[in-house]
């Protein structure tokens, strides 16, 4: 069978321009782009803070989907922050695995990261993990080695906001396992800013026994990043 996925940073559904929030559109891209399985960066949960309500179950109502929150942290007090995973499909089990710290942070930009892990009632059953790296490079390596303890399955996607360009030697490891749907550009792509792109930094990887139809990324500013979309058959 045939599945369309996409990769979207949402920044917590404020819209690029007009630096307001607005679950409606961003609802409207997602039933726009026909994806049946969405994995979502920079998501906010239901928390103290009235700008901080659970956006993946209020996408969710808006698009008719399953979805799961992974609180990655909470900022200012009790108001989660993290990944969140959005399906036509039901999601039969889904967990929130913490990415580790690096032992000593040295730079700036470090918060700590998380993966979401989750089965999807189709195809037999299709493991998706979503992800959202740090900046620096000891957070990368952390992220990407709790990627890869969680690679042990035939039908997996894994997708989301890397943080990195596709010549980093940092995802390795990761197209040892995996297949980048980005093969399948017709021609060079970038993610970020969504409005003027200059680098890709948003990935969707598939099992190698998946084959990638194809794969595109939208000229859509919605967000400070445009999806990344690709059709896989499994």
């Amino acid at each position: 069978m045939q599945l369309k996925i996409m990769s979207f940073n949402i920044l917590h559904c404020e819209l690029y321009k007009e630096k307001r929030i607005d679950f409606d559109r961003f609802a409207q891209v997602i039933t726009q782009s026909g994806a049946d399985i969405i994995g979502l960066n920079e998501v906010r949960g239901d928390g103290e803070r009235d700008d901080y309500q659970a956006q993946a179950q209020i996408l969710a109502e808006k698009t008719g989907f399953y979805c799961y929150f992974a609180k990655a942290i909470d900022v200012g007090g009790n108001n989660p922050y993290g990944n969140a995973l959005l399906s036509r499909y039901p999601i039969l089990s889904a967990e929130t695995v913490p990415i580790p710290d690096p032992p000593i942070r040295i730079g700036s930009g470090f918060e700590t990261r998380c993966l979401l892990k989750a089965k999807i009632d189709v195809a037999g059953g299709l493991t998706v993990l979503v992800t959202h790296f740090g900046l620096n490079g000891s957070e990368q390596k952390n992220a990407v080695k709790t990627v890869c303890a969680h690679l042990g399955d035939e039908k997996l996607v894994l997708m989301g906001d890397f943080n990195v360009c596709p010549e980093d030697r940092v995802l390795t490891p990761i197209r040892e396992c995996l297949q980048d749907a980005a093969e399948r550009f017709t021609q060079p792509l970038c993610s970020f800013p969504s409005d003027q792109p200059q680098k890709k930094i948003d990935y969707i990887f598939v099992s190698k026994s998946i084959d990638v139809l194809c794969a595109d990324i939208p000229a859509w500013v919605v967000s400070d990043h445009r999806p990344h979309t690709a059709v896989i058959k499994i």
